[in-house]
């Protein structure tokens, strides 16, 4: 440790050299003026009205004049300061005194117009200061700027001539893989990931097959070269490989897949090259590639100017490593990307990735899972509840749920509260979802009577309907860019039928609808309603094949390959029937929400008294306002008729066995 400076600083000698001898040349070329003094123009040309100038002698390129006096002048008591001796001796003759003149041709036309009135000898002369120490000096500098630049870039992108680096300029093709220790690195273990049950069963097998090889080899398998975490971001992938990393109990290689790509061609295949050494020569040992698809991308793809050729060679190497003559079985690969669609095919078959393992949002029981892990550390109310918090959470990622605990113990500190309850995470909740809450915002009393009729509109209309979502809360304090919003608890379904959709679809028409209903008029706050439904009645028309007239086809394209702002796989035929059936569905469910709206306006209007009133309203206002909802009373009314049939039936049953003689 203590050498490491030392190395650090070994080429600091020629930096300090360059300045000292800047520095000590402007010391010695100055040091010819030290004995002149200093004078202004109005001074010069008072000596030259007396007479006591003998010659002027002007420097064109540094706009400095040097003055002569003539010998009588010297013996003068005024100049008497000018004939001490220079510091340093020069050659020739020294100056008396020097001045900085501005504009050359205004000096000249002062010193000829006193030349002329008072009929003097002076002699002017033009001269130009030559320094030849200096411009050899100056012509040196720019190579010696370059060879300095380009040894300190050399030792940076070799390791800085630390331990291990050794100096050398070629260690640029080292792999950067950081080396887990377990005891040290890294204390994640199974234990800390909550609800990936199948992803992690996967990666734990992988584990075992490193452990325990010949329980599985034994019977003539083979172990997995490699597994594929997928999934949308913030789901886990890395986690997952963290935990790996902390139960394998063997080497364990950490590296992005941007740590291949540098600016120097092969030097990614050289790393690649180099990562799997190591491995293989602390086989059994796993690597991890997070991102990997920086470098695994399918080939051939835009590769108009050949910009592409590194990261290809690159992926090469990487696909030869992986399954090639000279593989180790030893070494097993994890990589995880959100982009699997865009990986190169010959990456993804079989004998390299064997295993691909999806990583997808959590649901309910997961959720709750995750909450109870992520809420040890907080000091939380002991009437918490996490079936609650999972429920208000869905389509929830494990790092959405971090940021919620953490917002919320935030929230907490803030109101100054011994523990994190219930509220604090609600507000946490809608600080993430819906953004800054902006109270002072100026919204003018017309401007707040339309949105709370908007927002009043979509929760009549959801509450009217079988299948839209249950509402938790709506409001009309503006949050990040939104003047209001409606917040629902959306059925968490594997599977959607045309009729949900389409009251999905109803109940978000319900915000316009009532702005139509109750100002006959319309405003520009249905922007997000509108590209909602629009997405909706496109995807049940050209995805899912929920429309007649186009009928069981659909035009999604899995693979991703397919620009449809370039090409579309329809006619144009096609096209117009498409969009007439959109517009078709949307208006359909807009008219539908205006009846709905009419038929209940006076309700309406109470409700949105109500939330200009308190600004936000909850799931009991509604109540009170219109009851329950029309589908839960018929569903009530059913339980009822089937539970009083069935007390009949065990009635009469019971009178059956109690009439019966027996034996």
């Amino acid at each position: 440790m203590t050498e490491k400076p030392k190395k650090q600083n070994r080429y600091g000698w020629l930096f300090y050299a360059v300045i000292i001898l800047f520095i000590g040349f402007n010391f010695i070329g100055g040091s010819s003026l030290q004995s002149s003094k200093k004078t202004t123009i109005s001074e010069l040309q008072e000596f030259l009205r007396n007479g006591d100038i003998s010659k002027i002698l002007i420097i064109t390129n540094t706009r400095q004049a040097k003055v002569f006096l003539t010998p009588e002048a010297q013996e003068k008591e005024i100049h008497s300061e000018t004939t001490q001796k220079p510091v340093l001796p020069t050659p020739g003759e020294n100056p008396q005194y020097v001045l900085d003149y501005g504009d050359l041709q205004n000096f000249e036309n002062s010193i000829n117009t006193i030349k002329s009135e008072y009929n003097l000898e002076t002699v002017v002369d033009y001269d130009k200061e030559n320094n030849y120490f200096m411009d050899f000096i100056l012509s040196l500098l720019p190579f010696v700027l370059i060879i300095g630049i380009w040894i300190y870039l050399m030792r940076r992108m070799s390791g800085g001539g630390g331990p291990g680096g050794g100096g050398q300029i070629f260690n640029i093709g080292k792999s950067k893989a950081k080396l887990f220790d377990e005891k040290t690195d890294t204390r994640t273990s199974f234990k800390d990931v909550a609800g990936l049950e199948g992803a992690k069963e996967e990666v734990q097998e992988i584990v075992e097959f490193l452990k325990n090889p010949d329980k599985y080899t034994s019977l003539g398998g083979k172990i997995p070269k490699g597994a594929l975490l997928v999934g949308p971001p913030g789901t886990g992938k890395t986690l997952l490989a963290k935990a790996v990393a902390g139960e394998a109990k063997v080497p364990f290689f950490s590296l992005s897949g941007s740590d291949f790509v540098e600016m120097f061609v092969g030097v990614g295949a050289s790393r690649v090259r180099d990562l799997f050494k190591q491995a293989k020569d602390k086989s059994p040992a796993i690597i991890f590639i997070d991102e990997i698809d920086a470098i695994g991308r399918a080939r051939g793809k835009n590769n108009i100017t050949g910009s592409n050729d590194e990261r290809e060679n690159t992926l090469n190497q990487l696909l030869t490593e992986m399954d090639g003559f000279g593989t180790n079985t030893n070494v097993i690969v994890l990589a995880a990307t959100n982009r699997a669609d865009v990986l190169d095919k010959a990456l993804m078959r079989a004998g390299r990735f064997d295993r691909q393992i999806y990583v997808d949002l959590p649901d309910l029981n997961e959720r709750k899972a995750i909450f109870e892990v992520h809420l040890r550390p907080l000091k939380t109310d002991e009437e918490l509840d996490t079936d609650f918090l999972a429920k208000q959470t869905p389509g929830f990622s494990g790092a959405d749920i971090a940021n919620v605990c953490n917002e919320a113990a935030l929230i907490a500190a803030r109101n100054d509260k011994k523990a994190v309850t219930k509220q604090d995470f609600l507000d946490a909740v809608d600080r993430i979802v819906g953004g800054l809450e902006k109270k002072n915002k100026i919204i003018t009393p017309e401007e707040k009577k339309t949105i709370a009729f908007h927002e009043a509109g979509h929760a009549t209309v959801s509450w009217m309907l079988q299948y839209a979502a249950p509402l938790v809360k709506v409001t009309i304090v503006p949050r990040g860019q939104s003047l209001g919003a409606a917040w629902y608890l959306p059925e968490e379904r594997l599977i959607v039928r045309p009729e949900q959709m389409l009251d999905e679809m109803c109940a978000t028409m319900g915000g316009r609808a009532a702005e139509r209903v109750m100002f006959d008029n319309i405003s520009t706050g249905a922007l997000s309603d509108l590209e909602k439904v629009t997405k909706q009645a496109r995807a049940m028309v050209t995805i899912y094949g929920l429309n007649s007239k186009i009928g069981n086809v659909t035009y999604f394209d899995s693979s991703g390959q397919t620009d449809f702002n370039f090409s579309k796989p329809y006619s144009e035929e096609t096209a117009q029937i498409i969009d007439a059936e959109i517009s078709k569905i949307i208006e359909g469910q807009y008219k539908r929400a205006i009846e709905i709206l009419q038929e209940h306006k006076d309700k309406l209007i109470l409700l949105a008294n109500r939330l200009l009133e308190k600004e936000v309203i909850f799931k009991d206002d509604l109540e009170k306002i219109f009851g329950k909802r029309p589908f839960e009373v018929e569903v009530e009314a059913e339980t009822e008729t089937e539970e009083s049939t069935d007390s009949a039936e065990n009635k009469e049953t019971s009178e059956d066995s109690i009439a019966k003689p027996t034996d």
